[in-house]
């Protein structure tokens, strides 16, 4: 069942981290926040959804980090469950797409729980003071990749914020799995 996450929070703040990475390293939000902006997303590595626009998020993570937006990925879903979210599987996926973002695996689901993630994929777009300004789709795709020429609506976000420090009004909300959580 798909889940859409709430409409974008306007200045609500980040929230630091210290997570393992697939790359072995610990890494903090300080570690990973860009001079213009910063994105934080979570993925993870079975849902359809994000498989559909994975090469799409690759691509044009590496214009946000040549414009100075820092770029990460947390996969905080439940791997009793869904094994193929793994650090291991997570270190393969990153390895073979090509991620030049770290890729860091929230176990304990309290970062994830602390942005108020929902689905998998959900973007947070944050402005240089760390300020939320983006929390909208990467563009049409759904379960299936939208088509070639999509608008780059995240792209667009994201580099509108680290220009003016502010993002669109108008952000349609992304859509995805939902996240795996743990039970108690």
């Amino acid at each position: 069942m798909a889940v859409s996450p709430p409409i974008c929070d306007f200045g609500a703040p980040w929230h630091d981290f210290s997570l393992p990475g697939v790359d072995g390293t610990i890494w903090t939000l300080d570690d990973v926040k860009g001079q213009n902006g910063t994105l934080v997303m979570f993925i993870c590595n079975h849902c359809p959804y994000v498989q559909s626009i994975l090469d799409r998020v690759v691509r044009d993570a590496k214009e946000m980090q040549n414009a100075g937006i820092g770029v990460v990925a947390i996969s905080a879903n439940d791997v009793a469950e869904y094994p193929q979210d793994g650090p291991e599987e997570m270190r393969s996926e990153a390895r073979r797409r090509g991620f030049t973002f770290p890729y860091l695996y929230d176990e304990s689901q309290e970062v994830a729980r602390s942005y108020g993630a929902e689905c998998t994929p959900d973007f947070f777009g944050y402005n240089a003071e760390g300020q939320l300004n983006y929390r909208g789709r990467f563009d049409s795709s759904t379960r299936k990749a939208g088509p070639e020429d999509a608008r780059k609506e995240l792209l667009e976000a994201m580099l509108l914020i680290a220009r003016t420090g502010t993002g669109p009004e108008d952000q349609i909300p992304s859509m995805g799995c939902s996240i795996k959580w743990k039970t108690a």
